[in-house]
């Protein structure tokens, strides 16, 4: 939930913080931690098939391809948990 702070600028109004300070959603650490794990784990899988690709090694072809997959649906379950955060 974001949080909204009036700022008093020594007059008798309150106003607004500039834009974006004050309204910034927060991350916690550890939602933003599983984020790079999961993208390392799709990123580290596409690797793994190219190098699969390039070496006409096939397991390590799907190993990769299994790997994307799960970081894919990894990244696809914090997106969801986010949306119901909001």
């Amino acid at each position: 939930m974001g949080v909204v702070q009036l700022v008093s600028d020594g007059s008798d109004r309150l106003a607004l913080p500039p834009a974006g300070h004050a309204l910034r959603k927060q991350v916690s650490p550890m939602g933003l931690g599983d984020k790079i794990s999961n993208k390392a784990e799709e990123l580290g899988g596409k690797a793994k098939e190219a190098t699969g690709k390039a070496t006409d090694d096939k397991d390590l072809q799907a190993e990769g391809k299994a790997d994307q997959t799960t970081g894919n649906l990894k990244q696809a379950g914090e997106k969801l948990k986010d949306t119901f955060k909001s």
